[in-house]
């Protein structure tokens, strides 16, 4: 993947990565509220020897920096706070007063910072000045030797501490702005893994790559599509009508050398539209002129007959039994298409539909029509669809945008190659109509219909110029008389 893939990726899963970003700013939101404020008071001490002249003082220096690093260890242990806590009288333990003191070493120096936190800021300057008077106290009784009255080191307080103005835990901005970052690079993690994971189809380019076949159409996703299924009730120019007017122009390109075409429209699994699709697609070649039949051959779930409003109780099987001629089971769709229906459905359909009656039904309306489209079953439940394509030029894969798998579409495809069809091309439906970013076309999310008030406006113009031819001849007439 290179840069454009990641944000066409990101354009697809923002959802995902908006949801980690939120969640992650919520929580660290609720934290920063629910923290108690701490604060943070600091003092210095410098350890340093006693020493008469150069030589013992560079001596005592070294002696000074070994010993503080030890020193650093030894703030926070339980002598000193129990000195503190006796000093101070507070209600606390030994274990709660050295968990809020930190002690550290300045690189290279004598210098030991001793640090104290507490909710209440002169609380932890007052314990920071005990601290480490207490400790200053403590090394003169450790470096004192037996017999002596003077301490061999000494620590000497050079910085009181300072009661804080604002609190070092939390910090609204920085614990948030952390979070965010921290909910963003997990949501770019959890989106990449999720489309890595992700084994839908999702792109005309991979669709083709894993059929082999061209894109013959993309049908962008329309909430109206529910509810009126076919073109015949969009305006001339709505996008869903366009997009299948591409795929009438693509398919005069597919066997270009046979006069009488007959191919399948499948799918995959159910719910992918192939029906739909083959009813819109049949309606505009039919619309072109083409003399047009579209034959119902699923005859386990048949729709065709619901969707064009026709009988479906005498078609395509009453026919292939003997019941009825070919020619008298044709009924009239919109804009001049011919459909044969299911009729009744059969208990053996796949016997029906390889039976040489079905191969004798075919040849009589290849003869009779300039295209044949079959609505055949999907390719995976069932066996109906490659038999009837082995009969026919090729088929036609529908396959839903976002929900067909990519072995589901392999598997399709080796099933027709199995009983040698021919797999012509392929129809992404359902296509986001957001996708224009993807590439040419993908989705056909858009028009190109009139401007809102071009007509009226143009209108408006011929008026006005016939009225102005008028006005001219009247002005001559009058001239002339």
């Amino acid at each position: 993947m290179d840069l454009r893939d990641y944000l066409k990726l990101l354009r697809r899963r923002w959802r995902l990565v908006v949801a980690c970003l939120l969640l992650a700013v919520a929580a660290a939101a609720f934290l920063t509220l629910r923290t108690t404020p701490q604060y943070e008071s600091t003092t210095q001490l410098f350890i340093s020897t006693p020493h008469s002249d150069g030589a013992d003082a560079y001596q005592g220096g070294l002696f000074s920096q070994q010993r503080v690093t030890s020193y650093a260890d030894l703030v926070n242990g339980e002598e000193v706070a129990q000195r503190v806590v006796d000093t101070l009288g507070l209600d606390a333990t030994t274990e709660d007063v050295s968990s809020r003191i930190e002690a550290t070493v300045v690189p290279e120096t004598v210098l030991l910072s001793v640090s104290v936190t507490d909710p209440d800021p002169e609380q932890a300057r007052l314990l920071a000045d005990t601290v480490a008077v207490e400790f200053a106290d403590f090394v003169a009784e450790l470096e004192t030797p037996p017999g002596r009255t003077r301490a061999g080191v000494k620590a000497t307080v050079v910085d009181p501490a300072v009661a804080a103005t604002t609190p070092t835990t939390p910090l609204p901005l920085r614990d948030i702005g952390l979070a965010a970052l921290l909910g963003l690079l997990v949501g770019v993690g959890a989106a990449v893994l999720r489309e890595n994971l992700d084994q839908s189809v999702r792109s005309p380019e991979l669709l083709a790559e894993l059929t082999g076949a061209p894109m013959i159409g993309t049908i962008a996703y329309d909430t109206s599509a529910v509810k009126e299924p076919l073109i015949t009730t969009l305006g001339s120019h709505a996008p869903r009508l366009e997009a299948f007017r591409v795929m009438r122009t693509n398919l005069q390109f597919v066997s270009v050398d046979s006069d009488n075409k007959v191919f399948v429209v499948t799918s995959s699994v159910t719910g992918e539209g192939k029906t739909t699709t083959a009813c819109n697609v049949a309606i505009t070649l039919a619309q072109s002129g083409q003399r047009v039949v579209l034959v119902e051959a699923d005859l386990r779930r048949p729709r065709v007959a619901e969707y064009l409003k026709l009988e479906s109780s005498v078609g395509l099987t009453t026919v292939l039994i003997g019941r009825l001629d070919l020619a008298d089971a044709y009924q009239q769709g919109p804009d001049g298409l011919t459909v044969l229906t299911s009729g009744a459905i059969p208990p053996n359909p796949s016997e029906l539909l390889q039976s040489s009656a079905m191969a004798d039904a075919l040849k009589h309306l290849r003869e009779q029509f300039d295209i044949v489209l079959i609505d055949a079953p999907p390719l995976l439940p069932v066996t109906d669809a490659a038999l009837l394509t082995s009969q026919a030029d090729g088929a036609l894969l529908v396959v839903r945008h976002g929900q067909t798998t990519r072995d589901e579409v392999r598997h399709s495809v080796e099933r027709l190659d199995a009983v040698g069809g021919r797999h012509i091309g392929s129809v992404l439906n359902r296509t986001p109509t957001s996708g224009k970013g993807y590439g040419y076309g993908y989705g056909y999310g858009y028009g190109y219909a009139p401007e809102p008030g071009a007509r009226k406006a143009r209108a408006g113009r011929e008026k006005k110029a016939r009225k102005g031819r008028h006005d001219e001849e009247v002005s001559a007439s009058s001239w002339d008389s």
